[in-house]
């Protein structure tokens, strides 16, 4: 073992009972800390002449520009002690063996794990080399150096402890370079999450004095030139004691130490420090630098100096970029016709009021110009960009100025705010006066699309498509008006849409399927053919009308894909019943009219064809009596198309429309069928026949087969033989058939034929 401690007080003896610390030239040393920096040196050894010895050896010794201060510690207690107080110490010369033959291993272990110190440099010294550690236990420990006690002479203990220090100084400006970069990718995005130049610049000023560790201070300054006069400093952003020089010029008479180094920074296009003013210098393109001015008195280190060119980097990058980013922040948010704010920014400025105490009393409208697409194309996009500019002005300008006015796209407007203000009648006065565009007067109209807010629960789009549905609803009522959405409105909209997606996946599960009803002539009551039916029935077994999901199929454009599918099957279901002996059976299959005028829809049906090995003859095709006059050359043509695949057309409820008998003939179709609505109105009263006989006569004079629909009881079907009609089919003959349920129904009509 050591010898034991001195048992005074004095520098060069043991500590006294009750001491935890005890300086060795204490005056010398702390001497240093108030003036200059210094390395700190710990000595840990139960020997107190182990401690004079060292500080006698190293007394006065200079390292790296800096002296040394010696701390003592007698016991690993004592040195973890002074280690929890004093995280800053450089080296620590540490004795191997003192209250324990381990004592100091386990100092160094709890010195890198507990404590947490890695950047310490740690010299094991011993007097007894049969404790020296092995060399896995100085790897393992991150152990600098180790030295037995008696080969330590003055020259090479200053040796160990300079390459100590220097690899000390080391490890410390790797972690303030790591620290730094840290931070200094942390600023940047940051900054990139600011809006704005002035936004950019304080950002860049806190984060500059953050990378300075000291408060934000200072100015971020630009030249630009002035009018009629020399080129200006101009204070884009201030903090600090600075910060009433934000937006004003820098002038060189009220603070000339600032306006001299940033006009130098500027000028040499380099930071510099000067009069207490630390500079940072930001290029941009077009000769636009930046300059950050920042008040620091003391020299700044190499590493701050190195850190702060590379956040000068960092941050030229993002100010060289911030007026695209404003210009692509106007672009999102800024009509560019106008200068209003657009959809997006609306939403946001909805979702504002949704939010906030006044959505109590708060009305959005949608403005929408009657006819502008004829104004635009009589007059060119030129006269219409005119006129939206015009419109917008005049709403900006006469509405109250606490309204938000925003244009969402082609010739609609919005307004939004206080529902004493946002009233149709004020802002449809507004389209009473001519608007003077170009030298001439333009009247327009405009029809209103409003919601109050407070009945409204979702989102800012929500309320948008709230607002356009009123829209709709006003524009199909009258031209120039209004209307308000109602809660029962949206209950509505959101009944289609929760069917359209209902039946989107109900028909991918295979939940519709189709249904037959047979067509009998009235001579003789004998199956000719049937009617495909396309029904639903969903998952938990309920029947959805067809009147309910086909318009909303027609709507989605799902009809194509489900148009198709009910095609195929009912052709594969008449190749079944021909192979079955009912080879004159005619199958007959409904046409929506967006499948009909879907551009591969002859492609479609041909290829259906083909793949079922139907015969086109005994295919027939129905289209509604509404759909056979719209567009007569372009229908004539598709029909023409439709009929060279050798299929026959029939028109749906026949006599519901307003057909044009010369149109008629042109169509070339095959079969007229009688609604169910005159069927049923045959036996109300003497005239109520005459539509049906009407249309059987015309049918009889043009060449055209007639069936009738709807025939429920033997009555209609009596009167129906009387006025000359041969088909028919309805409740009376037969309800719609599942395929097996047909293929008996028309197996027992042949047994009663046969009887």
């Amino acid at each position: 073992m050591s010898a034991p401690m001195p048992p005074t007080g004095k520098p060069t003896d043991a500590p006294a009972d009750g001491d935890d610390l005890v300086f060795v030239d204490e005056a010398d040393a702390t001497s240093f800390a108030g003036t200059r920096a210094v390395w700190r040196i710990l000595v840990v050894d139960d020997d107190a002449d182990v401690h004079s010895t060292t500080t006698f050896a190293l007394k006065n010794v200079e390292m790296q520009g800096r002296p040394l201060a010696f701390l003592h510690a007698y016991t690993a207690e004592e040195a973890r002690a002074i280690l929890q107080q004093q995280p800053d110490i450089a080296v620590i010369l540490l004795d191997v063996v003192m209250e324990r033959p381990d004592a100091g291993l386990q100092l160094v272990r709890r010195i890198r794990e507990e404590l947490g110190m890695i950047e310490v440099r740690i010299i094991l010294r011993t007097g007894q080399p049969g404790y020296a550690p092995e060399l896995e236990a100085i790897r393992g420990y991150d152990i600098n150096d180790y030295r037995t006690k008696s080969e330590l002479t003055r020259t090479k203990l200053y040796t160990a402890v300079a390459a100590a220090v220097r690899s000390y100084q080391q490890l410390r400006a790797l972690d303030a370079s790591r620290a730094g970069l840290e931070q200094i990718v942390s600023a940047g995005a940051h900054l990139m999450t600011l809006h704005g130049v002035r936004d950019v610049a304080q950002g860049v000023l806190r984060q500059a004095a953050a990378l300075l560790g000291q408060e934000s201070a200072g100015v971020l300054c630009v030249r630009e030139s002035g009018q009629g006069r020399p080129d200006v400093l101009h204070v884009v952003a201030a903090t600090g004691e600075q910060a009433a020089l934000e937006g004003r010029e820098l002038s060189p008479l009220r603070h000339a130490a600032l306006a001299s180094v940033a006009g130098r920074t500027l000028a040499t296009r380099a930071g510099i420090h000067a009069d207490g003013w630390l500079s940072l210098h930001f290029p941009g393109k077009a000769g636009r630098d930046f300059a950050a001015c920042i008040p620091f008195a003391r020299p700044a280190s190499d590493i701050e100096r190195r850190l702060l060119d590379v956040f000068a980097s960092v941050v030229a990058v993002g100010l060289d970029n911030v007026e695209l980013v404003t210009h692509l922040n106007q672009a999102a948010f800024r009509d560019q016709l106008t200068g209003l704010p657009n959809r997006t920014r609306l939403v946001e400025l909805i979702d504002a009021m949704l939010a906030s105490p006044q959505r109590g009393n708060a009305t959005l409208a949608l403005v929408d110009l009657d006819h502008f697409a004829e104004t635009n194309d009589a007059l060119g996009h030129h006269f219409g960009d005119l006129l939206l500019v015009s419109v917008g002005k005049r709403l900006k300008s006469r509405l109250d100025p606490r309204l938000q006015v925003a244009r969402i796209g082609g010739d609609i407007f919005c307004v939004l705010g206080d529902a004493g203000a946002v009233q149709p009648a004020s802002i449809q006065a507004l389209f009473r006066v001519p608007f003077h565009i170009d030298g001439q007067d333009v009247q327009v109209s405009a029809t209103l699309g409003l919601v109050r807010l407070v009945e409204h629960d979702g989102s800012g789009a929500d309320a948008l498509k709230d607002a356009d549905i009123a829209l709709k609803r006003a524009k199909s009522q009258q031209r120039a008006g209004h209307f308000y959405f109602s809660r029962s409105m949206g209950v509505e909209i959101r009944e289609r849409v929760r069917m359209m997606h209902a039946l989107r996946s109900g028909f991918q599960r295979g939940e519709l399927f189709l249904a037959y009803q047979p067509q009998v002539d009235l001579a003789n009551n004998r199956a000719f053919g049937a009617e495909a039916l396309l029904r639903w029935r969903t998952e938990d077994g309920r029947l959805v009308g067809p009147d309910r999901f086909i318009p909303i199929a027609e709507y989605s454009g799902l009809i194509v894909d489900i148009g198709e599918w009910v095609l195929r099957q009912a052709l594969m279901e008449l190749v079944r019943l021909r192979a079955a002996g009912h080879e004159r059976f005619t199958m007959s299959v409904n046409v929506s009219q967006v499948q009909f005028r879907h551009p591969h829809f002859v492609e479609m049906l041909r290829r259906a064809l083909d793949d079922t090995g139907a015969p086109p003859e005994y295919v027939e095709l129905e289209i509604t009596e509404s759909m056979a006059m719209e567009e007569p050359a372009l229908l004539v043509e598709k029909l023409a198309q439709v009929k060279r695949t050798g299929v026959s057309i029939a028109i749906d409820d026949f006599g519901t429309g307003f057909s044009s008998l010369s149109h008629l003939q042109r169509l070339q179709v095959d079969r007229l069928k009688i609604d169910r609505t005159f069927v049923t109105e045959i036996t109300g009263s003497a005239r109520g026949s005459s539509i049906a006989e009407m249309v059987i006569q015309l049918g009889r004079n043009l060449g055209l087969s007639v069936i009738a629909e709807g025939v429920e009881d033997e009555r209609q079907a009596h009167i129906l033989r009387s006025l000359g009609c041969p088909l028919a089919q309805g409740f009376l003959f037969s309800r719609p058939l599942s395929p097996q349920a047909l293929l008996e129904w028309l197996g027992n009509q042949s047994l009663i034929e046969a009887a």
